[in-house]
């Protein structure tokens, strides 16, 4: 059973989370992993995002009218991290919890350096056939193996030169399908149970009202500003991540 300060901490977990995305359009499930990991383990923290990750997410890929064109684009890259995520699970079964902790806080402070540093990577679309399977591999079995559905996934989208509109609705599909297909295999591996789904079904009320919190709050933000004090917060909070679980190897 989870005790009432865990379910205080959860609930205002993802209303800041919430609140993030409100503002910047992203960051729920990066932040609320991010948050949950430091005071959880890694497999609940996991658990905890799914429903919240896949209402909101849900809503953002299916806005756009642009599905059609991204599915007829994107498949093998989306299809390819939604399926490998049970290869990510299976090792989340069997590897150290710390050395996976560890390697979450890796993807969270590339991440956050990746866009504090501006940098832009570019894929030509003649190599997108054979790149998109194999980042999608790699996106997958890393969301299986932390919860991060990142990178290198959001980096290939954004690589590859899509519309601001596009690009959105492409990150929603990603994280939508990538958060089903987590749900099933932690469910399959029995790291999922019932109170868990019950907990993170009630986290979706706080995140939602973050969201519109962060939505109200963006007209009178500098978005850009709020985004370098996000990604600088999430590289402190990786680096911390790493130095925590790297207590445990010594």
């Amino acid at each position: 059973m989870f005790e009432t300060s865990t379910l205080l901490l959860v609930a205002g977990t993802f209303l800041l989370a919430g609140a993030v995305k409100g503002v910047i359009g992203l960051g729920l499930p990066t932040v609320s992993l991010a948050l949950l990991t430091v005071a959880l383990d890694l497999p609940t923290a996991m658990a905890l995002l799914l429903v919240p990750s896949f209402v909101t997410n849900l809503w953002q890929s299916a806005v756009g009218g642009n599905a059609r064109v991204i599915l007829a684009r994107l498949w093998p890259f989306l299809l390819m991290a939604t399926i490998t995520v049970w290869i990510g699970v299976l090792a989340l079964t069997r590897l150290n919890p710390s050395l996976l902790t560890a390697l979450l806080g890796v993807l969270l402070v590339t991440y956050a350096v990746v866009n504090l540093g501006g940098i832009r990577l570019a894929i030509p679309v003649r190599h997108e056939a054979w790149a998109g399977p194999l980042i999608g591999s790699a996106n997958g079995v890393l969301t299986g193996m932390t919860g991060s559905f990142v990178v290198p996934g959001v980096m290939f989208l954004q690589a590859i030169g899509l519309s601001r509109d596009v690009l959105i609705q492409a990150m929603g599909m990603l994280f939508t399908a990538s958060t089903v297909a987590l749900g099933l295999a932690l469910q399959q591996s029995r790291i999922l149970n019932a109170e868990q789904t019950i907990v993170s079904a009630s986290a979706v009320v706080p995140a939602i009202i973050g969201m519109v919190a962060g939505q109200f709050l963006r007209k009178r933000l500098s978005e850009q500003r709020f985004r370098t004090v996000f990604f600088v917060a999430l590289l402190l909070l990786g680096a911390y991540i790493i130095a925590n679980a790297a207590r445990t190897f010594y």
